[in-house]
């Protein structure tokens, strides 16, 4: 399967391992390109966003609605095997559970879980979008598609982004916004979820006070579920990386890594 993989390095060789970021449900690897990739290359890391099959441009489109959680792990795990040394993870919603469930494998250095579908699953969610959005919902079990939930720039976002961002900004994003999988939905619903238990990876845990995908609560659970504290970004939504205030959150992640990893 071949993946769209954008990759940067700094000018001058660090040591530090690379990073690997995992997108989520309905988005591929240009939401980590908008601002998130030059910033950490110019805190000396070299960065690596792959896009899962059947998103972006990778291959896969498809077959899209049949690619599960598993699929999508070892996506990461061969990006993973390309690097020259075990990468850091950063995964957002969706892919905080495939790395989630690769750590659970897999070595890594640290691990960061960004507004990440918490190892409950997204039973939770999954209620809310129905009351809110009933037809809708019952068109994306007609239909096996996921589409119907962010079809218009409104719903996405309602989904994905704060007030505070720009209707322009919301209408550039939404055109690269596509259909999920419904296979890799029903894992994260009950058929693939995380167990905590086996991962030994130190992980940090982050959320927005305004997420309508995973409150803080739930967020607040995944940090539990890690022997960790959770770290709540007040006035942001789900998609941390493009909020007007995504460079806190990528300073935090900065700073969290430097401190933690070897010189």
């Amino acid at each position: 399967m071949k993946l769209e993989i954008i990759s940067r390095s700094p000018e001058q060789a660090h040591a530090d391992p690379p990073l690997l970021l995992v997108h989520g449900a309905w988005h591929g690897a240009w939401c980590w390109d908008v601002h998130f990739v030059d910033y950490l290359v110019q805190q000396g890391f070299t960065v690596c966003a792959p896009s899962l099959r059947g998103h972006g441009k990778s291959e896969g489109r498809e077959q899209l609605r049949w690619a599960r959680v598993a699929d999508y792990v070892d996506d990461i795990a061969s990006v993973a095997r390309q690097l020259p040394a075990p990468p850091v993870l950063i995964g957002h919603s969706m892919g905080g559970l495939v790395v989630q469930k690769y750590l659970e494998r897999h070595a890594a250095p640290a691990a960061v879980l960004l507004a990440s579908v918490p190892p409950s699953g997204v039973l939770a969610t999954t209620l809310r979008i129905a009351l809110r959005h009933p037809l809708r919902f019952l068109k994306v079990n007609l239909t096996m598609s996921l589409y119907p939930i962010v079809a218009t720039p409104a719903l996405a976002r309602e989904m994905f982004f704060s007030q505070a961002l720009s209707e322009a900004e919301v209408q550039t994003h939404w055109q690269h916004v596509q259909d999920e999988s419904y296979l890799g939905f029903l894992d994260m619903l009950a058929l693939d979820l995380p167990h905590p238990g086996a991962v030994k990876t130190p992980v940090l845990v982050m959320g927005a006070s305004e997420d309508a995908v995973f409150r803080p609560y739930e967020i607040e659970a995944t940090a539990r579920a890690y022997n960790t504290t959770a770290e709540i970004f007040q006035g942001m939504a789900h998609d941390m990386m493009l909020e007007p205030d995504w460079k806190s959150v990528a300073e935090r992640i900065a700073t969290w890594l430097k401190a933690r990893l070897p010189e």
